[in-house]
């Protein structure tokens, strides 16, 4: 568990707003897997999950192409056992929340993203 969420929060938040992609994937370990809606919109792909960071480096790298003015707004981060969940605006006006899952170092090894409809 990350010692302080709201400074791992600010900190992906950054990590994200840089379009940097080694500091975005500097919070997940090396077999993290993701699901999230935005696989298929981003890769075209109908599969909602992308296992290993070689393979969401690819994934990530097409969407920050697709939207060059990426930028996220933290609204709220929350904690339980393990993991946080991040709210925040993404993309396209949508409020997103992510369920970050954590190892014993703070690093992400699973990550469930939800998005609004509107």
């Amino acid at each position: 568990m990350h010692k302080n969420p709201q400074e791992f929060a600010m900190n992906w938040i950054e990590a994200w707003n840089s379009h940097d992609l080694d500091r975005i994937l500097s919070h997940y370990t090396d077999d993290f897997a993701i699901t999230t809606p935005m696989i298929k919109l981003a890769m075209g792909i109908d599969q909602g999950t992308l296992r290993g960071k070689e393979n969401i480096r690819q994934y990530w790298a097409t969407a920050l192409q697709k939207i060059p003015d990426l930028h996220f707004e933290l609204m709220d981060v929350t904690q339980s056992v393990d993991s946080i969940a991040l709210y925040y605006t993404s993309v396209m006006g949508k409020r997103a929340i992510e369920v970050m899952f954590l190892d014993d170092k703070g690093k992400v090894n699973r990550v469930i993203a939800h998005y609004s409809e509107d």
